[in-house]
């Protein structure tokens, strides 16, 4: 059952990493100054696969595979990989 805590602005700079692994525990953590709700930390939920170069490989309609085959092998030979 998630707790609400509510915490001043200092108290917040203070104690951010407790205050975040709280709000990734579930719990809603409001942020205030002078009393007064001024934000609320939630806990992120981007995406679960980081996007990887290449991704767009067969999307773009004016290059071909070979073309797309010919700049990998270019950045390659310039990274020496």
């Amino acid at each position: 059952m998630p707790v609400t805590h509510v915490v001043n602005m200092h108290d917040a700079k203070t104690k951010l990493s407790h205050l975040v692994a709280q709000a990734r525990e579930g719990d809603d953590i409001i942020i205030a100054r002078a009393g007064k709700p001024v934000a609320k930390l939630i806990p992120f939920d981007g995406p679960a696969h980081p996007q990887r170069f290449g991704a767009l490989a067969g999307l773009i309609p004016d290059l071909s595979e070979e073309e797309w085959a010919e700049t990998d092998a270019a950045i390659a030979r310039l990274w020496d990989l």
